[in-house]
């Protein structure tokens, strides 16, 4: 049934955007995020079923709730193991020993600049884009205590070459993971974006890197050690990332039970870490013979997951999935991508991302999933990506700093500099064209 034009479709329009407006504000009110969208997933679906009830038909709905419900499950528990992996990482002091090293290098502004700019490009592709800016804004803070300009100017730097880096990597980002966890583009094609990504941070990059301070920033003198099993651990993650894309790539398995599995290698590993860690006999502080203050326990890693970011996905994903299932996503699609045609549209995606937030933006595109090649498909997980650093509230590595760097990184400070950031949007999808070119006419499997 369209419900569209319906009292349903109407009022289930309006509780998502009232709910949506709360995400936004968030900052403001400190209603967690994923509050508002579950309870609007919630009400959406049941006046859904209620008029379908009335039709008779309530088994269509039913099916629909468990349609999206597996969705989300697969990307649930993908990310959970990530997460948990980066916690670990976390707990065993890897990103710790990282910003002490780089504090200690008495590097300038204008190098630390570049250096926190490049390794946010390469390190978002593995532990995505929101963690990866949370370690380099740490890095900044640490070293930029004195000079608020240069944390200005850096965060917005590490926020455009997080989330331009996340976009050439199932990894990256949570648009590019739907994507790939979609079947829509092969793991090894999302490496087509490298070059457009690139681009994309290399531009505002330049431009910005003209108006950082020219001064020596003092070093701290800290030195930070990571702990037992560190190494270990990160070895472990690039086995568990290897072991998701080999269950996709050559048994055609989702990619959640490579993950899930990778799970098992840091709990087994984490079980090794317990039963080896000794207490000092009378020490107050319980100290292990490694320096421990307190056993790892893999368990405890997972219960430090981002729960908020899950549950909030969930509440996107039946929400937009109740929308669609009213009917406006067909209609949008038969809009965007008959009317004003495939590489519009997409460009819009980029440009509706900074605003409203890629996720539920993607969750839509994938749901309409409009008939197109692939270069139209990387086209569009470029601009979902990299689009969201046009202004700070678009993506999840802005919203996030504007918190860790309060004061110093705001919404405004961004603004200033969002010519040069849509100068090299615009860059990234003409050099998308360029280089992609032999993907066009090539319809995905």
């Amino acid at each position: 049934m369209d419900l569209t034009g319906h009292w349903v479709g109407v009022t289930a329009l309006f509780i998502f955007a009232l709910a949506y407006l709360l995400v936004i504000v968030e900052e403001f009110t400190h209603l967690r995020k994923s509050k508002p969208v579950i309870l609007a997933a919630g009400i959406i679906w049941a006046i859904i079923a209620y008029q379908y009830a009335a039709e008779s038909v309530s088994h269509e709905t039913e099916e629909a709730v468990r349609h999206f419900l597996t969705e989300f499950a697969e990307l649930f528990l993908f990310l959970l193991t990530a997460m948990t992996y980066v916690n670990a990482m976390s707990e065993r002091r890897v990103f710790s020993a990282l910003r002490s090293w780089l504090v200690n290098r008495q590097f300038s502004y204008q190098k630390l600049f570049w250096i926190t700019g490049v390794l946010a490009f390469f390190l978002s592709p593995i532990i995505d884009n929101l963690t990866t800016a949370l370690v380099m804004c740490a890095v900044l803070l640490a070293v930029g205590k004195d000079n608020a300009k240069f944390v200005s100017i850096g965060c917005v730097n590490i926020v455009v070459a997080a989330n331009a880096g996340g976009a050439f990597s199932p990894f990256g980002d949570i648009t590019t993971l739907m994507v790939w966890q979609r079947g829509v583009l092969d793991f090894q094609t999302f490496f087509a974006l490298f070059i457009p990504s690139a681009v994309n941070y290399l531009v505002p990059a330049a431009i910005m890197s003209l108006a950082v301070p020219k001064m020596m920033p003092k070093a701290d003198g800290e030195v930070i050690v990571m702990k037992r099993g560190a190494r270990r651990m990160m070895f472990l993650f690039g086995c568990t990332i290897a072991t998701a894309v080999s269950f996709h790539n050559f048994l055609h398995l989702p990619p959640f039970l490579g993950m899930m599995t990778g799970l098992a290698y840091l709990q087994i590993f984490g079980y090794y870490l317990r039963q080896t860690h000794v207490e000092v006999p009378g020490n107050s502080k319980k100290h292990g013979r490694h320096g421990e203050v307190i056993a790892f326990d893999s368990f405890r890693e997972i219960a430090r997951a981002e729960w908020d970011t899950l549950l909030f996905f969930f509440g996107v994903i039946m929400c937009v999935g109740g929308l669609g299932f009213i009917g406006y996503l067909d209609h949008l699609s038969q809009f965007a991508y008959l009317e004003l045609g495939a590489t519009i549209a997409n460009v819009l995606v980029g440009i509706a991302s900074a605003i409203v937030d890629n996720i539920p933006v993607m969750v839509a595109v994938l749901q309409m999933y409009p008939e197109m090649d692939m270069a139209q498909w990387l086209l569009v997980t470029l601009t979902a990506g990299v689009g969201g650093s046009l202004l700070s509230i678009g993506s999840a590595a802005g919203v996030a700093l504007m918190g860790q760097a309060r004061g110093q990184y705001t919404f405004f400070s961004h603004l200033k500099w969002t010519p040069a950031i849509a100068a090299g949007f615009a860059l990234s999808i003409w050099v998308h064209f360029l280089v992609n070119g032999h993907y066009v006419g090539i319809m995905p499997a």
